[in-house]
């Protein structure tokens, strides 16, 4: 961090009463935001401090204003303590160290109690009118699968394919053609069980706490039910798939088959995308460890295609884009940091 922008952080501690709190850094996502925890507060109270540089191209404001639509519906975002939206500084409620993730490792029996908590999360969320948010519909979903093409079949190969990615947006929009009309809901985007913390002392949804939800949009009920079930960093059995399926389609009322229909579209979609992100994050920005998680995803990917709805696009991507062999994994930590564009 440089000196003035260290030097706004502390002015912004002090006006709000935490200049003597003790920081430690916390571990941050693929984004240029970086979190800090905070200890011996007013009052010797504990919070994060978010702290996301417009000059870095972070905003806050849409943080802010879906946290306050999710607290308003009894779900649990972190509070907003303070916020300066113009300089991207926020103080917020410290959801502890409870992950999912972490907390599964150690006691995987949990996994249906804390996946089907989550699963009701997204009933609460849909069941409400979403607030404003960017579209999250076909017309944002198709350009961005186009990202698998752009840097996973780039970094793989070295070359560009114009018309296979052409080709792929065509069919995947063919298929989105298919789910319309759907009901529109806020999707919150990148929700997985890295971002879901566990609040044993809650009840009902609100015992799941809610981070990395700024790039919400407004979108299909599936996105985040593929997001959490289809996690392109942890395994979710299928008895505990199954299960949350059959939940939400009898809170909701839909056919169980449409559902994964829409399920296998939008997680297809999703891994295309993330294909692209992972290969994005290691060669452009210097975050080799993304590339680990780009076998999980392919293999993701090809459990989707094999929906008999999906024959056609399946066959476009494996006559695309190459299956992660270790070579291909190698080629690509080998490009780290790079690559400024494709």
């Amino acid at each position: 961090m440089n000196t003035l922008r260290e030097n706004r952080l502390r002015a912004f501690l002090a006006s709000n009463g935490w200049q003597q709190a003790n920081r430690m850094a916390l571990a941050g996502d693929a984004s240029n935001r970086r979190y800090e925890r905070l200890s011996g507060g007013p009052g010797g109270r504990k919070a994060v401090l978010m702290d996301a540089s417009p000059d870095k191209g972070e905003d806050i404001r849409p943080f802010v204003a879906i946290a306050q639509h999710l607290r308003s519906l009894g779900l649990s975002p972190p509070k907003v303590f303070s916020a300066d939206q113009e300089q991207g500084f926020a103080l917020l409620e410290d959801l502890g160290d409870t992950l999912f993730a972490q907390l599964l490792e150690d006691t995987p029996e949990l996994e249906a109690e804390l996946y089907l908590a989550a699963t009701d999360v997204l009933l609460t969320l849909h069941a409400a009118p979403p607030p404003p948010a960017p579209d999250y519909g076909p017309q944002t979903m198709v350009p961005l699968a186009g990202l698998a093409y752009q840097w996973y079949g780039f970094g793989a190969t070295g070359r560009t394919d114009d018309t296979g990615m052409l080709s792929m947006q065509a069919e995947l929009a063919s298929l989105l053609a298919q789910l319309h009309p759907w009901k529109p809901v806020l999707v919150l985007r990148d929700f997985h069980a890295q971002n879901l913390f566990w609040l044993a002392d809650r009840e009902g949804p609100a015992r799941v706490g809610l981070i990395d939800f700024q790039d919400a949009g407004i979108g299909h009920p599936a996105y985040d039910f593929v997001s959490l079930a289809r996690d392109a960093r942890r395994n979710v059995s299928r008895d505990t798939e199954a299960r949350m399926i059959a939940r939400y389609c009898s809170a909701t009322g839909q056919n169980p088959d449409g559902f994964g229909l829409a399920a296998a579209i939008m997680s297809a979609q999703r891994s295309l995308r993330i294909l692209g992100v992972f290969a994005r994050l290691s060669m452009h920005f210097g975050k080799a460890q993304y590339v680990d998680l780009i076998p999980r995803t392919w293999s993701i990917l090809m459990n989707d295609l094999a929906h008999p709805a999906l024959e056609r696009l399946r066959g476009i991507v494996c006559d695309d884009l190459p299956e992660p062999s270790p070579e291909i994994l190698d080629a690509l930590r080998a490009k780290c940091g790079t690559i400024p564009k494709p």
